[in-house]
């Protein structure tokens, strides 16, 4: 198999350590759903500097605060504890398609944010997920703006154009400054 471009493939989660005796990964997931493991069907597994590695997923299942990842050809506690502390990465082209209004984080980082008058806010440098909402952090220069993901500021997302209109509420960028 050739090896896949960096700029084709996602990380969605980091190997914790094996649970078990029979392969089992416990990960820490990005994903929301373990069905972004389950729809790639192949994960790229990646130890420090090296080369992924592709790996079948054959299940993946929440547990307590984490997921557990079994991958075809991981069947012992010492394979698995080989992966220990590895990226886990998967392939944009297999992300199951979203609805209108759902973006993926890797689509949003980078966007220019702009208010709805016109000024000029920043660059998403990355997302920080709550349990409610996620909050995308932008940055202009030294400055630093927390912008809450709801609908009641985020006016419009256009990703040919990469930017991002948000609503003039009242505050929003006060309370951000120190």
């Amino acid at each position: 198999m050739s090896p896949i471009p960096p700029e084709n493939l996602l990380l969605m989660g980091e190997v914790i350590r094996p649970h078990g005796l029979e392969g089992l990964l416990r990960i820490k997931s990005y994903a929301k759903a373990e069905e972004s493991f389950l729809g790639a069907k192949m994960v790229f597994i990646q130890k420090d500097s090296a080369e992924p590695r592709g790996y079948d997923v054959t299940s993946v299942r929440p547990h307590k605060n984490v997921h557990l990842l079994k991958l075809r050809g991981v069947d012992s506690l010492e394979e698995a504890e080989k992966l220990r502390g590895a990226r886990i990465l998967i392939g944009k082209e297999t992300l199951n398609s979203k609805s209108r209004d759902e973006y993926f984080w890797h689509e949003l980082i980078g966007l220019e944010v702009y208010l709805s008058r016109g000024g000029y806010v920043g660059t998403i440098k990355h997302i920080l997920p709550t349990g409610s909402n996620d909050i995308y952090v932008v940055h202009e220069g030294k400055k630093e703006v927390l912008i809450p993901a709801i609908n009641d500021v985020i006016q419009e997302i256009d990703l040919t154009k990469k930017r991002m209109i948000i609503s003039d509420v009242e505050g929003l960028l006060d309370l951000n400054e120190v």
